[in-house]
């Protein structure tokens, strides 16, 4: 093989490739690893019964009429220690937008029963409930207000209690 002046140890050079990949070929790729990866973290989520904010149960916060929306200040100050973040439970607390909370279950007046003469806990592990009376009579029918709508906006409604 010849050897040239710019080449003095006779190998030929092969052309480069050139493997520069658009950040834009790529998005479609990262796009499904994000769903996919989120995806995964509701199944577990769903699976462990653990949320994004550290409720029991996951909790979508709907639009929520102007009562409901002044429910959400007492509710914070007064139940979120126990039943966590927009009602999603805590390990003091069971969730309030949970099934057994339909009005069907518990109306309304045991909702302000509960919170003027506390309750002794009959469907959970958490023990009794202790009167809240720092809370009144029209902050508690706001808190109701605020979590009936937080629970029909989660697709609990009213069903029929049955023994």
């Amino acid at each position: 093989m010849p050897r040239s002046i710019n080449n003095p140890g006779g190998l030929q050079e092969q052309p480069k490739k050139e493997h520069t990949m658009k950040i834009a070929d790529q998005i479609p790729k990262i796009i499904i690893a994000v769903l996919l990866l989120g995806g995964g973290a509701v199944v577990v989520s769903k699976v462990t019964g653990t949320s994004s904010g550290g409720g029991i149960v996951e909790v979508t916060v709907p639009e929520l009429s102007q009562i409901a929306a002044l429910g959400k200040e007492p509710f914070d100050t007064n139940c979120v220690q126990c039943h966590g973040p927009n009602g999603s439970g805590t390990d003091k607390g069971p969730p309030l937008v949970h099934k057994i909370y339909n009005p069907g279950h518990h109306d309304d007046g045991s909702f302000m029963r509960a919170t003027k003469n506390g309750v002794q806990g009959h469907h959970w592990k958490y023990g009794n409930m202790p009167p809240q009376p720092q809370v009144n009579a029209v902050q508690i029918a706001s808190i109701i207000k605020y979590i009936r709508e937080l629970q029909m906006g989660n697709g609990i409604f009213y069903e029929q209690h049955r023994m």
